[in-house]
């Protein structure tokens, strides 16, 4: 349960007025409240950064008879295809020792890289594993313990890097699961600065990335879109890292890569027919940034070569992040930015493309201590959100809100976030009146003299709970709230009157309002033999053995 709220009113910076919204409906539009659960419904579009091309948007245009051509030209426009040659140095992160290990294998070779001398290792039956250590070292493990290996001429280990390479793929060893867990590798893995890095040429590097990003079972266009993008990435990172002993690395970071694992014949497919091919801007390798899903809209990546730009392939049967809806929790935002109860929440800025105006670019956050302004990425990463295109449901209170009229409504504007009222329930102030809620209930409006009387009475803590209707007409002047365990009325020539249970059931008896009995004109009071409420045709008598009387005027 939410802790109760100060009913004082909201600052939002200079859009918001104290004590109230003073701002357009549409920017309105973009202040959510937070409920007293704390609990938030946010809805959103795509799946990443949507930068350049939508993997699944890729996929829904080959779907449609797109070339890899096309699709590259929509996602990436104002580039041209060019050619690249050449290896990449790739960081493998899962080696997190010291050593480069390797399993023997036929042709299994260590090379120098000082002098550049290389040597054929000796295959045994009794040797199971190479490895080169920092230092320069290297031994052989014969199964049961390491032992030195001496390098031709006399060197105990090598004069610079060293590294293992093979006609076939190497077998790396690396932590995991308790112990060690084998990775294969195609070309070569050099010892580097205390790391493991693979060395190999740009496509066979492409052939473990392509399938790690993207579905191998995808049609073969998507899949050769993806292997340009990626070689072209790859490209512009080797390009920025020339001289770093690594030029890329196998996660998220960069582009995720898992080896000879990862590779399946459709993605080698499509990297074979896409040999070497490159987009280039100006004549470098472009930025060709990629995500999931772009929900309908790409955002600008800075180039322009990355517009943002409406995405119509996006939207496809197969992708599920097109569209996505989650629960949160506000306590993330309070525990993180010391925001004490955090009230609302304000979208001060979006890119102004597609549905809620677009991805959330600036996002205020209101709390009972301070107000902190985030970015939608934060935000977005607070939550583990897929992307920052997202808006939050509004709470039931100022869903009723809007149904009545918002600003314009009878209530006027909000002038508070909501509160914590009895038997879980809520209540929002507005400037003209205030907006009850309860799960059984549902939001109601009340406001003017029933409001005060309500109030008077307890409000939600009375023995009329919560309202069921909102202020209903009766005829031309008067008028009637329904609420859990009775009804208050407003009878203009006597005021307003509540209605309890007992004495709700005998005035239904009677029909109401309808009825012969009318409006009430009093409230309860004493009487000789027990209580008693006066209507327009007639009086209710309380006995005092608990049972009703009607008697109408004659």
């Amino acid at each position: 349960m939410r802790r109760v709220k100060a009913l004082g009113a909201i600052g939002l910076g200079t859009a918001l007025a104290v004590g109230g919204l003073s701002v357009p409906a549409a920017v309105a539009a973009q202040v959510y409240y937070v409920p007293v659960t704390d609990r938030l419904t946010v809805h959103g579009h795509g799946y990443g950064h949507g930068h350049g091309m939508s993997q699944h948007g890729a996929e829904g245009a080959a779907r449609q008879g797109k070339s890899f051509r096309e699709i590259l030209a929509h996602y990436y426009p104002g580039t041209d295809l060019g050619r690249m040659r050449g290896k990449i140095r790739v960081l493998i992160s899962a080696d997190t020792t010291s050593d480069v290990k390797v399993s023997p294998a036929r042709g299994l070779t260590l090379r120098d890289r000082a002098g550049g001398q290389a040597w054929t290792l000796p295959a045994s039956d009794r040797i199971d594993r190479w490895r080169i250590l920092a230092d320069g070292r290297v031994q052989l493990h014969n199964g049961k313990r390491w032992r030195r290996w001496d390098v031709p001429g006399g060197q105990t280990k090598l004069r610079g890097e060293g590294e293992f390479f093979a006609k076939r793929p190497l077998t790396l060893w690396v932590p995991g699961g308790g112990g060690e867990v084998a990775k294969r590798y195609r070309g070569a893995l050099r010892s580097s600065h205390g790391d493991t890095v693979n060395v190999l040429n740009m496509d066979g590097y492409l052939r473990g990335v392509v399938p790690a990003e993207m579905p191998a079972s995808w049609s073969l266009e998507a899949l050769k879109s993806q292997a340009v993008a990626a070689r072209t990435y790859a490209t512009r990172d080797r390009s920025a890292n020339r001289t770093r002993y690594y030029q890329t690395c196998d996660t998220t970071s960069c582009q995720v890569y898992g080896g000879v694992a990862s590779e399946y014949p459709s993605t080698n497919t499509a990297v074979r027919q896409t040999a070497r091919m490159i987009l280039r801007y100006r004549g470098e390798p472009a930025f060709t940034q990629f995500s999931s899903s772009s929900g309908g809209w790409t955002s600008s990546g800075g180039y322009p070569y990355l517009p943002a730009k409406q995405d119509p392939w996006d939207d496809w049967a197969g992708n599920s992040v097109h569209s996505w809806s989650t629960t949160v929790d506000a306590g993330v935002l309070e525990r993180r930015y010391g925001l004490g109860n955090l009230r609302a929440i304000k979208v001060t800025r979006r890119d102004g493309n597609g549905q809620w105006r677009g991805r959330a670019l600036s996002v205020r956050l209101t709390g009972s201590k301070r107000d902190v302004t985030i970015s939608g990425d934060d935000f977005r990463w607070a939550y583990g959100l897929r992307s920052n295109w997202f808006t939050i449901a509004q709470t039931p209170i100022m869903a009723r809100w809007r149904r009545i009229g918002g600003a314009s409504s009878p209530v006027g504007r909000p002038a508070s976030g909501e509160q914590a009222t009895a038997h879980s329930g809520a209540v929002q102030r507005f400037r003209k009146g205030r907006i009850f809620w309860h799960r059984r209930t549902g939001a109601r409006e009340l406001y003017g003299p029933i409001l005060r009387e309500y109030r008077s009475l307890g409000a939600a803590g009375s023995y009329l709970r919560y309202p069921r209707t909102g202020v209903q007409r009766i005829g031309a002047r008067d008028s009637v709230v329904v609420f859990q365990r009775g009804r208050v009325y407003r009878n203009r020539p006597t005021g307003v009157h509540a209605v309890g249970r007992g004495w709700l059931r005998a005035y239904s008896r009677a029909g109401l309002e309808r009825g012969r009995l009318g409006l009430p004109t009093t409230d309860v009071y004493g009487v000789k033999r027990g209580k008693r409420m006066k209507f327009e045709g007639g009086k209710i008598t309380r006995r005092r053995n608990g049972t009703f009387r009607i008697a109408y005027r004659r």
